[in-house]
């Protein structure tokens, strides 16, 4: 079994699942209509995402096992935080909707510029998800980006209700690009993303006159399995169902 390989696809699912089911907390709660409509749609997008990921490696694990007891839902439902692979970005909580586009926009920028590395990828499944969700991935840039810009540039109160959220969440984004062993060995090296999407990131925070943080220590741990406390709460209300009543259909 090349472990590797299953330990990267689990991360890029782990990474869209966490952030679906953080903007899916804002659905019947967005600031308005039409807003709700889009994270709730970019929700969708990323669980979709995801959903591919989880698929394929649960087909290379029946695989390797010769079993059929992997499912896309044993590893989103079934699995403790120990064995999810996502960046601590993702399980940050919402806050309210300044840290939402933002942690939005950080991840967005960072898997747009993954993405497109990985529509090249010598793995043929990798490089076809990886393809298809470019397109989604490219409006989920555009759009936060237009509200960093929108918040940052807009009223008093809003410009610093980013401050804050940059202050809660940049110690988070450097992580993305500190490559895990399985990163390495099944993807490529993801350090090699961190200028052009250090580049986009000063491009918006300038246009929405946004200060770019001077350097700071950069929490680690996510994509090995250590993670931060809030990632138990949310895997707590997402596999409740699923863990109180095994096996339960629709």
């Amino acid at each position: 079994m090349n472990s590797s390989l299953i330990d990267y696809i689990q991360h890029l699912a782990d990474n869209a699942l966490i952030m679906a089911q953080r903007n899916a907390e804002w659905c019947g709660h967005g600031p308005v209509l039409e807003q709700d409509i889009a994270i709730t749609n970019i929700s969708l997008d990323l669980l979709g995402q995801s959903r591919n990921f989880y698929q394929y490696a649960a087909q290379l694990i029946n695989e390797s096992e010769k079993s059929d007891e992997a499912t896309e839902d044993s590893l989103a439902y079934l699995r403790t935080e120990r064995a999810f692979k996502n960046c601590f970005l993702a399980e940050q909580p919402n806050g309210d909707w300044a840290q939402t586009v933002l942690r939005q926009f950080f991840f967005s920028a960072y898997q747009f510029l993954l993405y497109k590395k990985l529509q090249d990828n010598t793995d043929e499944q990798i490089a076809a998800i990886a393809a298809k969700a470019l397109k989604e991935v490219t409006y989920h840039l555009r759009w936060s980006s237009e509200w960093v810009i929108r918040l940052g540039d807009g009223t008093e109160e809003s410009h610093q209700r980013m401050l804050t959220a940059i202050d809660e969440l940049w110690q988070y984004t450097g992580e993305l690009f500190m490559p895990a062993a399985y990163e390495l060995e099944s993807g490529f090296d993801v350090s090699s993303l961190k200028d052009d999407w250090f580049n986009k990131v000063v491009a918006v925070f300038e246009e929405a006159t946004l200060p770019v943080p001077e350097k700071c220590f950069m929490q680690t741990g996510g994509k090995t399995g250590i993670h931060t406390e809030h990632l138990g709460f949310i895997l707590a209300e997402m596999q409740y169902l699923q863990r109180t009543y095994p096996n339960a259909e629709w």
